[in-house]
């Protein structure tokens, strides 16, 4: 679907850097860690099981590679115990939510196409988890959307007015919800990160493992998972810092 975007954006987007075609390039230079690089990846019913998966494999994998490792975690806003992905598979969720003890959160999509079953939809109507994560944000944390679960973002307030990107059925809805949504793979806005499409959650791993953990891991990953990430990263030069607020 074609948009047609008003003068202001057309001008903002000839203004703004030119997207990377580099996907391992870190945005920023690789923090010196002292330990390992706390992950929390957000689980409901409903979600797609790539969303989740692909990215907590990549980023465990980038763990075994570098120096202090990685810590990644399934958390819930609910209570612990099982969650039923939107194919079926059932995935045990040990951790609740706890952002104030993440240095990075993921959060999948899933169930975009079904209003009325378990997924976004039903997680934006309950509210809890939109909630939870308009009141993330914090300096340190990085928060990360794959797929549609950036409108689990854009529903917490997260994307308004901030490069993003989403699976392309739902960008028509992104943009309507004040996303400045950018036809790339990933979108680098700094502390928010978005991927778009079901497979994006590789992409979405590996673009981060080079942020916290350098491109020699990056390429070990790839090596070691027969897999080079594919598509466009779009880069802010300057990028934007999230503040708290409740969702619209």
């Amino acid at each position: 679907m074609q948009h047609e975007e008003n003068p202001e954006r057309r001008a903002a987007a000839a203004a703004a850097p030119r997207p990377s075609t580099a996907p391992h390039t870190p945005a920023a230079a690789v923090p010196r860690r002292t330990g390992p690089l706390r992950v929390h990846i957000v689980m409901f019913d409903g979600v797609e099981e790539l969303d989740c998966i692909a990215p907590y494999e990549v980023l465990s994998a980038a763990g075994r590679h570098s120096t202090h490792g990685a810590d990644i975690r399934y958390v819930t806003t609910g209570e612990p115990g099982p969650v039923r992905c939107g194919h079926g598979t059932e995935i045990q969720v040990r951790h609740r939510w706890a952002p104030q003890e993440a240095d990075l959160i993921v959060v999948p999509g899933g169930g975009y196409a079904r209003r009325d079953a378990p997924g976004v939809w039903a997680e934006v109507r309950i509210g809890i988890l939109p909630r939870a994560l308009a009141a993330a944000p914090r300096s340190g944390l990085t928060i990360s959307g794959v797929c549609t679960g950036t409108m689990l973002l854009s529903a917490a307030g997260l994307t308004k007015g901030r490069p993003c990107t989403t699976h392309h059925r739902a960008k028509a809805h992104l943009e309507e919800q004040g996303g400045d949504v950018k036809n790339a793979r990933v979108v680098d806005d700094g502390d928010l990160v978005t991927a778009g499409g079901i497979t994006s959650g590789l992409e979405l791993g590996l673009w981060l493992a080079g942020r916290e953990f350098g491109p020699d891991v990056v390429t070990r990953v790839e090596a070691m998972m027969e897999y080079e990430a594919r598509g466009t990263v779009w880069r802010t030069a300057t990028p934007t810092v999230a503040q708290a607020a409740p969702p619209p």
